[in-house]
């Protein structure tokens, strides 16, 4: 590890850090400084960008965010409100070092634990062993990583016409069904904030979920500029009936939230809002589309797989940290299933009104890390 300088990121690293992110071919956007900057902007939390350098040169970067509930300890995570994060680096002894790094600030900053969520399943020589010691820590280590859940990604051609023509008939069928019946989908950014926002605080309420900010939504919107863009679906009449927002990287489009007005159903402002960014990333150049974590045979992975989306297993892990070990969090495979607490809460919020659910839900949702 000799010669492997680490600290924190500072805003002036900006584009040191985006350059190496947009050239990783590992590398998503959640990884970009926007990400930050959104979350200290709306959320107010501190989030400490570990960069690796050597001889002046970038050779890893680990994002993490501190979430944690006023007077506790919290959780050290890579990365919250999405489902990937995690190091990237050129070397195994890089992302080891800062992995070590990330564990002393845990411990500097009364942190004991941490969270990694990697997109895929990575292995290490030092895998299994969750003894390893704080100096020599393993950031692939835990015995049973898996989160339960996969990212559904979908490779595209090189055209929009090619990926249509791809496509099962009932599905051409469903999406241009909507547009037979005159609705509308329009890209754009910030400027469909309120409408995009109305339709994600509606369907979270029907969900029984807590809605993020307002704040939040401008923010990732704002700092993301050119590499964000908000969907919209409208209905003949111009009422809003879908929405979604897209986050780009060189390789990768994600989608990390999509929603549409249950009222609107039959008329499948959903398929049509999909296909508006299917349709922008292929003919854009873009080589994948990331619909983003399911549970294998539910509905939300029925609906990306009949795209064509491949499961990919999700790969998280779990630690905790004291002044002499970093261990694995638990022994069983990492789960956020719902429990039963959990599925109280949702029906509590599905039968508080709109307006009172949409107040407090977005002023606890920052706690919510998923």
């Amino acid at each position: 590890m000799e010669n492997i300088q680490v600290r924190e990121a500072r805003h002036n690293d900006v584009s040191l850090w985006d350059d190496y992110i947009a050239n990783h071919q590992e590398g998503l956007a959640y990884h970009f400084f926007a990400w930050k900057h959104a979350i200290e902007k709306s959320y107010r939390f501190e989030c400490p960008y570990f960069l690796a350098q050597r001889e002046g040169r970038t050779c890893g970067v680990l994002p993490t965010v501190h979430v944690h509930l006023p007077f506790t300890g919290g959780s050290l995570v890579s990365l919250p409100y999405c489902d990937v994060g995690g190091i990237l680096a050129d070397s195994l002894e890089i992302a080891e070092t800062l992995f070590s790094h990330a564990c002393r600030y845990a411990l500097d900053h009364n942190i004991r634990r941490m969270e990694i969520r990697y997109p895929f399943h990575k292995l290490s020589p030092n895998f299994n062993k969750p003894d390893a010691a704080i100096d020599i820590p393993a950031p692939s280590g835990s015995q049973n990583p898996d989160s339960g859940k996969v990212r559904m990604m979908l490779e595209l051609p090189g055209s929009s016409e090619a990926l249509m023509a791809s496509f099962k008939s009932k599905l051409r069928s469903q999406v241009n069904k909507a547009a037979r019946d005159g609705l509308t989908s329009k890209l754009g950014g910030v400027e469909f904030l309120e409408d995009f926002y109305t339709i994600f605080a509606e369907n979270m309420h029907d969900l029984g979920s807590p809605v993020h900010s307002r704040s939040w939504v401008r923010n990732v919107l704002t700092h993301y500029g050119p590499k964000a863009k908000c969907g919209m679906i409208f209905m003949p009449d111009n009422r809003p009936a879908a929405a979604g927002i897209i986050l780009c990287h060189q390789n990768v489009v994600s989608i990390p939230w999509a929603s549409s007005l249950r009222r609107f159903n039959r008329y499948n402002p959903n398929m049509l809002l999909y296909w508006s960014f299917l349709e922008f990333a292929a003919d854009n150049g873009y080589r994948f589309f990331d619909f983003g974590r399911s549970t294998i045979g539910e509905g939300t992975y029925k609906f990306k797989a009949q795209w064509g989306a491949i499961p990919r297993p999700l790969h998280w892990e779990q630690w905790k940290i004291d002044a002499k070990r970093v261990r694995p969090a638990s022994s069983g495979p990492i789960s956020h299933s719902p429990g039963r607490s959990r599925m109280v809460a949702e029906q509590i919020i599905r039968k508080i009104p709109l307006p009172p659910a949409t107040f407090f839900g977005s002023r606890l949702r920052k706690y919510i890390s998923l």
